[in-house]
């Protein structure tokens, strides 16, 4: 049932940063206006954790509600303002490099 709340969360965390981040790549729509992106949280799943772990931006050995805390948090400390943007190079990485 965690992973399932967890799989849950990352996802609805995806959809609202393409409804809420504007971007010029054609990843993020940013067709909700009136939501500002200083709220979202960055998506975290199995890739994205891991390399945040190896980055040291992460502490916590499970991709839980207190992991996306704690990594919304430093990711806050580079941009205040956007700090999602920082989830595709996370995933990427994770994804298509092995790191």
């Amino acid at each position: 049932m965690e992973q399932f709340k967890a799989t849950l969360f990352n996802c609805i965390n995806i959809y609202l940063r393409w409804m809420i981040r504007q971007d010029n790549k054609g990843v993020d729509l940013g067709i909700w206006k009136s939501i500002s992106t200083a709220s979202l949280s960055c998506p975290l799943d199995v890739h994205s954790g891991n390399v945040a772990r190896k980055l040291g931006v992460l502490t916590r050995k499970e991709n839980d509600g207190k992991a996306l805390s704690e990594l919304d948090l430093k990711l806050r400390e580079f941009d205040a303002k956007d700090s999602v943007k920082y989830d595709f190079a996370l995933i990427r990485l994770g994804i298509f490099e092995g790191f």
